[in-house]
C-alpha cells in the first residue's frame, strides 16, 4: 500500500482503539436504556443485518418511530459474552451467533420482547433461533427472516401486531401492580 510497517501498525492500534472507545461507548448508552420506563425490545441479530439499509434499519426506524427502546445484541459487553452463551448452550461456536444468544440471555429479563432478525438462508441463525424459541420462555419472541427485500409492508405489519402484544402485557402488569 505504499507505507511503511511502523506507519500502518500505528495507524491499525488508532483505529482499534477508536474502535474500543465507540464501543465502550455505545455499551454504556445501551445500559443507561434500562433506566427507562418504556417499552424495550431486544434486536438480535448479525450486525451486518443489525445495520443494513435493507433489513435492519427499516425495522429500526418503525420501532424509533413508535417510541421503542432498542438494545442491539452487538452491544452487550465483551465479557459478559462466553459467560451468557453458555448459559443457554455451550456449543456454539460461530462469534456473531455467540453475541446473538448471550444478549438474548443477559436481557431476557430486562426488555420486554425480542426480535430476532436474519437474512435467508443463514445456517447458523436457523440453529440459533430456534434454540432460542426452546430454551426462552418468559418473554414474546418474534422472527423475522429477510429473503425478499421488495416491500416492507409485511415486516411492519408483523411489528405493529408485535408491539401491540407488548403493549398488552405492560399494561396488564401495570394493573396488577396497582
Amino acid at each position: 500500500m505504499g507505507y511503511s510497517y511502523i506507519k500502518s501498525y500505528k495507524a491499525y492500534k488508532t483505529a482499534v482503539k477508536n474502535a474500543l472507545s465507540i464501543r465502550l461507548h455505545l455499551e454504556k448508552e445501551q445500559q443507561n436504556l434500562l433506566k427507562r420506563q418504556s417499552i424495550k425490545i431486544l434486536l438480535a441479530g448479525h450486525p451486518y443485518n443489525l445495520y443494513d439499509a435493507l433489513v435492519g434499519l427499516p425495522v429500526t426506524k418503525f420501532l424509533k418511530e413508535n417510541n421503542i427502546d432498542i438494545f442491539y445484541s452487538d452491544r452487550l459487553p465483551h465479557k459478559l459474552i462466553d459467560k451468557e452463551c453458555d448459559k443457554i448452550s455451550a456449543d456454539i461456536h460461530w462469534t456473531h451467533s455467540k453475541e446473538v444468544m448471550a444478549s438474548i440471555n443477559y436481557y431476557q429479563d430486562k426488555v420486554d420482547g425480542i426480535i430476532l432478525l436474519s437474512s435467508f438462508p443463514c445456517g447458523p441463525d436457523s440453529l440459533s433461533n430456534e434454540l432460542v424459541c426452546h430454551k426462552i420462555k418468559n418473554i414474546p419472541v418474534i422472527s423475522l427472516i429477510f429473503e425478499d427485500l421488495n416491500s416492507e409492508v409485511g415486516v411492519i405489519t408483523r411489528l405493529e401486531s408485535f408491539i401491540d402484544i407488548l403493549k398488552n402485557i405492560k399494561e396488564e402488569k401495570h394493573g396488577k401492580d396497582n
